[in-house]
């Protein structure tokens, strides 16, 4: 059993959330299924000790890391809105220096140890995730980006990345224009908007993830 010691209580991700995005509302279309993608070759060869949802405080240290801290939030879903709990979600990203927590990466002397690099989270009963890390930026070859791993019991880790809206590298990166349907690719790209009510500048950015079966489908 995969322990998630929640560093943010459930009163402290709704707030936020709330601040970011108010009120949810219904969903208005038929939901886009989002795009399997490439878990890409440097998810950690060696998990950091600290796998917790907070991307930003590594084994309660209390050092600043490098780059904008980032609210990030979402739903998994089957196709027809329905939420997927008890699924472990996992994250993992360059840090603000463009290092990997892998050691075949670049540059890994100049790694931010300040910066977590890999988190977990178990959705909750409404399929509610969350995570606070920070806003990806671009390394050579590739445009900002974070990656996403969902794990269900019964089934094999699924994959997918999630972008940056505006980013200029977007047009270029062929892990991105490899989803050649619009609306499909469209969905994997995210907006990090400035939080207003925050005096440190934070961004929030919901990503919602739709997969294509039912949990029903599991049995």
């Amino acid at each position: 059993m995969i322990e998630m010691p929640h560093l943010w209580t459930r009163r402290k991700i709704i707030g936020t959330m709330a601040l970011a995005f108010g009120a949810p509302g219904a969903f208005a279309e038929q939901l886009t299924l989002t795009p399997r993608q490439t878990e890409g070759p440097l998810y950690p060869d060696h998990l950091p000790l600290d796998t917790d949802n907070d991307l930003l405080v590594v084994n309660d240290g209390i050092t600043a890391n490098i780059g904008e801290v980032t609210h990030l939030s979402g739903r998994l879903l089957d196709p027809k809105g329905d939420p997927i709990r008890n699924a472990v979600i996992e994250i993992w990203q360059v840090d603000g220096n463009g290092v990997y927590i892998h050691s075949e990466s670049g540059d890994a002397e100049k790694r931010d140890k300040n910066f977590q690099g890999f988190g977990r989270f178990l959705t909750s009963s409404t399929g509610e995730y969350y995570f606070r890390t920070i806003k990806p930026i671009a390394y050579p070859g590739r445009t900002p980006h974070i990656h996403f791993a969902v794990k269900m019991k019964g089934r094999e880790k699924w994959t997918t990345q999630c972008y940056v809206k505006g980013a200029p590298q977007n047009e270029k990166d062929f892990v991105l224009q490899g989803i050649k349907d619009v609306k499909a690719r469209e969905s994997v790209i995210v907006d990090f908007a400035a939080i207003k009510e925050s005096k440190i500048g934070e961004l929030a950015a919901r990503f919602d993830i739709v997969m294509g079966f039912t949990p029903e489908d599991n049995h």
